[in-house]
């Protein structure tokens, strides 16, 4: 209440208590006072001349003012979730270049240097000559091994005296007397020579003599005979070994003459290849028998 309002209202009081008013002008007096009463006061004044509600406490429940929701906070919300997805259509749809200005755009590429390298010339005949290539055969594992380790042996004359070769007729030697690879034979030494006369040729003896030994091992030899043979002044052994198996007729003490039949070239115990492995022992001491053969075959 303002100081005029208050001094009006002050006027009146003074007024009413100097004499007495009819119904009327009190009314009038007091309803002129509300008129200068701020709407605050009014309504408290209205409230407290209210009786209390005599209504059970669930009606009033029931028709209490409903006090309404703000929607203004929902109203922001759905138009900020609206223009968010309008942003994220844009940005899936439009290509990013159309984001470029004119400046970017025309910007130039970023350029990128190698280093030299090796360079390779390559005369022109080589491109143009055509490949020339050599003539090959197949040859079997046996026939490898025997060109990869075997030595020429020179060519000999067979014989028909007392003491001849083991054939009647000359035969190809692939391996000499001497060292040789270890992967041949599992030996580093190689203590006869090897006749390469076909599988299932007939062996004959060199000179008389005796079955000392006969055997048909499964490795080492395989089918192979050992004969003594007496020779003027000298103690001769000869072994012929890699016999096909049953083969050989001789048996241990057998008296043997030059020129009889041992047996069958064969490919048994530790053989490369069909083959007589063919060895000459003087006094228990292996000896070339290339060379004792050449010096002693009539």
């Amino acid at each position: 209440m303002s100081v005029r309002e208050h001094d009006v209202v002050g006027d009146a009081s003074l007024s009413a208590s100097a004499q007495p008013l009819s119904r009327r002008q009190a009314r009038e007096l007091e309803e002129a006072s509300r008129a200068r009463m701020p709407r605050r006061s009014l309504e408290r004044t209205d409230r407290a001349s209210r009786r209390p509600s005599r209504r059970p406490v669930q009606a009033r429940a029931l028709t209490a003012p409903h006090t309404p929701v703000k929607s203004g906070p929902r109203k922001l919300l759905s138009v900020g979730a609206l223009l968010g997805a309008g942003i994220l259509l844009i940005g899936m749809s439009v290509p990013a270049n159309a984001f470029m200005s004119e400046a970017t755009a025309l910007a130039p590429a970023v350029v990128t240097t190698k280093a030299p390298g090796q360079e390779l010339e390559v005369s022109a005949d080589a491109l143009t000559a055509a490949p020339v290539r050599d003539g090959f055969e197949v040859m079997s594992y046996a026939q490898q091994l025997q060109l990869k380790y075997a030595n020429s042996a020179p060519a000999y004359t067979a014989t028909f005296g007392a003491i001849r070769w083991p054939f009647p007729y000359a035969v190809t030697i692939t391996d000499r007397f001497g060292p040789r690879p270890i992967e041949v034979s599992g030996s580093p030494f190689h203590n006869g020579i090897d006749f390469t006369p076909g599988e299932g040729t007939p062996i004959y003896a060199i000179a008389d003599g005796v079955v000392t030994a006969h055997s048909e091992d499964q490795g080492g030899f395989g089918n192979h005979v050992i004969i003594q043979h007496n020779i003027p002044g000298q103690n001769v052994e000869t072994l012929y070994a890699h016999m096909q198996y049953g083969t050989s007729p001789l048996v241990v003490g057998q008296e043997i003459k030059v020129g009889d039949f041992i047996g069958l070239v064969g490919d048994t115990g530790n053989s490369y290849g069909a083959h007589l492995h063919f060895e000459v022992h003087i006094d228990k001491v292996p000896v070339d028998p290339f060379a004792w053969l050449t010096a002693n075959a009539v």
